[in-house]
């Protein structure tokens, strides 16, 4: 399966090491922003040429992972996803995330959204058995 996964710059070692964890199974990320960090200060030509990648990242997968916490590009990308009807995993390694109150997004509930509370170190071995049954949806 191919998959993107959205968190913020800060968060880049947990995206590396959840794409190595999903490598294991077989599973092939589609674009890796990792690879050259922030663009944020280079020109408005490299802007659009990153934001055209990301979201060809997103429309090329069979799911998208988000990695909370994240920031505004992490829910752009959270919204395409929705948008282009493909299968999310959220995460948060505390689920108060999740829970009612001024942390939570609404759309962290929507019904095309699979929430993951655990440890990061173990999202790969949780999401296994989820990505099986989303692949026979």
């Amino acid at each position: 399966m191919k998959y993107y996964i959205a968190t913020s710059l800060e968060r880049a070692a947990f995206h590396n090491l959840v794409r190595e964890d999903l490598k294991k199974f077989g599973c092939e990320v589609t674009y890796d922003w990792t690879t050259h960090g922030s663009v944020k200060n280079t020109s408005k030509a490299r802007l659009q040429e990153v934001a055209h990648l990301e979201f060809q990242g997103i429309l090329e997968s069979d799911f998208v992972l988000v990695l909370l916490p994240g920031g505004k590009g992490t829910h752009a990308e959270l919204g395409f996803a929705l948008g282009y009807k493909k299968r999310v995993f959220i995460h948060s390694e505390d689920p108060m995330a999740f829970e009612i109150g001024p942390q939570v997004c609404a759309f962290y509930h929507h019904a095309d959204v699979v929430r993951v509370s655990c440890p990061i170190a173990d999202l790969a071995n949780a999401l296994q058995p989820l990505l099986v049954s989303a692949s026979s949806i």
